[in-house]
């Protein structure tokens, strides 16, 4: 499974109020919850987070509350792709279920640029960059087929598996 994009960088210790508040918690359509999503971080990134299509982040990203809107969000406005130091375990979890890709690699992180195009093989375990090739631990099939659904829910429903 390939994905790439042009990457947005953020920092560490990114929460998940600030990935999506907590205000718009009522706000159940992906598309809609992408409207809010890093509103705490200003309209210039989340216009660029948008149009790149995927996010390079430092360590613990998603930690805080266990919010499924904040990757939901992220989905609703196209993002398909999160390169990280490190996840929050919860985040990890809820991005693989709802079909978001992430994958964890500090030598990514380490030479990818603000607006990079990246591009990521998620069964091979390679990233590739403008400076160059970094590889990382490749995810186990099982994640990938979840994710190769569109997420847990259509990969039960593929296969027939009760929810």
């Amino acid at each position: 499974m390939r994905l790439g994009g042009k990457a947005t960088l953020l920092g560490d210790d990114i929460d998940t109020d600030v990935i999506f508040p907590a205000r718009y918690l009522a706000v159940l359509d992906p598309r809609d919850q992408s409207r809010h999503l890093f509103e705490p971080l200003g309209e210039p990134l989340r216009q660029r987070a948008l149009a790149g299509g995927m996010l390079v982040v430092g360590w613990n990203f998603g930690c805080g509350s266990s919010r499924e809107h904040a990757v939901t969000a992220m989905i609703g406005g196209g993002i398909r792709l999160v390169i990280a130091r490190s996840f929050a375990r919860i985040y990890f979890r809820n991005a693989i279920n709802n079909g978001l890709a992430v994958v964890s690699c500090s030598a990514a992180v380490e030479v990818i640029g603000e607006g990079d195009q990246v591009e990521v093989d998620l069964a091979r375990g390679r990233v590739w960059t403008p400076r160059g090739e970094v590889a990382f631990e490749p995810l186990p099939p099982e994640l990938l087929r979840i994710l190769a659904a569109g997420g847990l829910w259509a990969s039960r429903q593929k296969t027939g598996e009760a929810a």
